[in-house]
């Protein structure tokens, strides 16, 4: 059984950064690809971005990328998100998947909330 927990998210204004953290138990962290994911109120969640098992490739949404640097600690069974200079548009619940066939198919943490302000 695989269980994640998200932390680091919070009130950030315009400009600012974050950095969200995704704790995995479980044995199986180190071989999976883990992804990023976010839920904007009214919105359906959409992709940030993902990391494979080694780090070997690493993808980002277009509307984050270079903003935004996805890295994991298989020792540490963690993965981050680190984000610079937030939008008011990043507003939204955050949320981390240890994926197996699919993404909706994977593991997904409770999410941790993301406030941008302008």
């Amino acid at each position: 059984q695989v269980q994640l927990v998200e932390s680091g998210g919070g009130l950030v204004q315009a400009g600012g950064s974050l950095r969200l953290s995704c704790a995995a138990s479980g044995r199986t962290f180190s071989s999976r690809t883990m992804g990023w994911f976010r839920q904007a109120p009214g919105k359906e969640r959409e992709f940030v971005a993902a990391i494979t098992w080694n780090g070997g490739s690493i993808g980002y949404a277009d509307s984050v990328k270079g903003r935004f640097t996805i890295s994991r600690d298989n020792a540490e069974r963690t993965v981050h998100l680190q984000m610079t200079g937030l939008k008011p548009e990043d507003t939204a619940v955050y949320y981390c998947n240890l994926r197996r066939y699919d993404w909706e198919n994977g593991y997904w943490g409770q999410g941790t909330q993301v406030t941008v302000s302008s």
